[in-house]
């Protein structure tokens, strides 16, 4: 069974492993044991309620029970730009115009903004790659499970979230973890690697960003045209998780990573599709549950616990009217007994 819950200090071997063969761009999962202990313990803190409202940082662990380890994380941030300062560019247009000489144009920039400063933020989406390509009727449930617990947990507990929610998706770069865009502008102004810049603002040390980027609107008509071709553009590794947000109501906002260029999206806590619609059910434990099919049709379910959430997938014909019937297996993994609050929503909606 694939289990969702709190992310805990024995995961960091299982969490570094799966850092280690992420490569560059992916800013908040470095494969440094260190830091990611720290991510881990500000995550036991927060799940425990004993870090600041605004500060808190809730990791989520897709746990395989029969193998007994992680092979999945994902998480939210409360509140972004509390601690550190949190840059972006916004992609805005230029217009000028001469009615003597019969010119009009349209010129794009990018302006170095702090806009996000306070939005909540859903990140650090990683999947072991054994988990990622299972066949038959839960192909691609893995990747779904860990990004659509986050909404039932934000559905769950608004008080600890803004209105806003973003995600920052990771940018392109091939194969060797060189970024275009760096090269054409970041490289000009740090004289580092990007896999260095990276690491050093993932790290919490910002303040270089501030005294050494631009102070001024950068032309992209100034920029090489494969620097242009990738603003906006995700990691070809991201674009499965890209999609998904769409499909939750998440929208392109204009702005992009001040390293790679890659795309921010964003919604309403309140209009993401998962918070929305998620409904309450109670628990139905039955010796005798409905059974997979090959229609790939399954429900996220989870409890109403805050230290011990717990998400799983249950065979969408156990989802009826007022109740989730569940074994004896499902409901030891949520920790619910008889009658107990569950919330579900549709791993595939209809139009999936």
């Amino acid at each position: 069974m694939m289990l969702i819950r709190p992310i805990r200090s024995s995961d960091l071997d299982d969490l570094y492993a799966m850092a280690s063969s992420a490569g560059s761009g992916l800013t908040t999962l470095p494969a440094d044991t260190e830091r990611l202990a720290a991510r881990i313990e500000l995550s036991e803190r927060s799940f425990a309620q004993k870090v600041p409202i605004e500060r808190g940082n809730y990791m989520f662990a897709l746990e395989d029970t029969e193998a007994e380890r992680m092979v999945g994380v994902s998480a939210i941030e409360a509140q972004i730009g509390i601690d550190t300062v949190w840059y972006n560019y916004r992609v805005s247009q230029c217009v000028n115009s001469s009615r003597e000489i019969g010119v009009h144009t349209i010129n794009h920039t990018l302006y170095l903004t702090n806009d996000l400063t306070g939005s909540s933020e859903v990140c650090s989406l990683l999947l072991d790659k054994n988990y990622r390509t299972i066949e038959g009727p839960r192909r691609g449930t893995n990747g779904r499970l860990l990004s659509k617990c986050r909404f039932l947990f934000m559905r769950e507990f608004p008080n600890l979230f803004s209105d806003k929610v973003i995600a920052e998706m990771r940018g392109y770069s091939n194969a060797q973890g060189q970024s275009p865009f760096w090269d054409a502008l970041g490289r000009k102004f740090f004289h580092m690697e990007f896999t260095q810049a990276d690491y050093l603002s993932g790290s919490g040390n910002k303040s270089f960003v501030a005294e050494l980027m631009p102070k001024y609107p950068i032309y992209l008509a100034f920029l090489p045209q494969s620097a242009r071709d990738v603003v906006g553009r995700v990691h070809d590794n991201t674009r499965p998780a890209l999609e998904m947000l769409k499909r939750e109501g998440f929208n392109h906002n204009g702005l992009v990573d001040i390293f790679d260029a890659g795309p921010i999206m964003e919604s309403f806590v309140r209009n993401v599709r998962a918070v929305r619609e998620s409904a309450m059910r109670q628990a139905l434990i039955s010796k005798h549950p409905p059974e997979e099919d090959d229609s790939g049709r399954y429900y996220l379910v989870s409890n109403c616990g805050m230290a011990h959430f717990r998400c799983v997938l249950v065979a969408a014909a156990a989802v009826k009217f007022d109740t989730v019937a569940l074994s004896d297996e499902e409901a030891s993994s949520l920790e619910v007994s008889m009658g107990d609050p569950l919330r579900v929503i549709p791993m595939r909606y209809t139009e999936n």
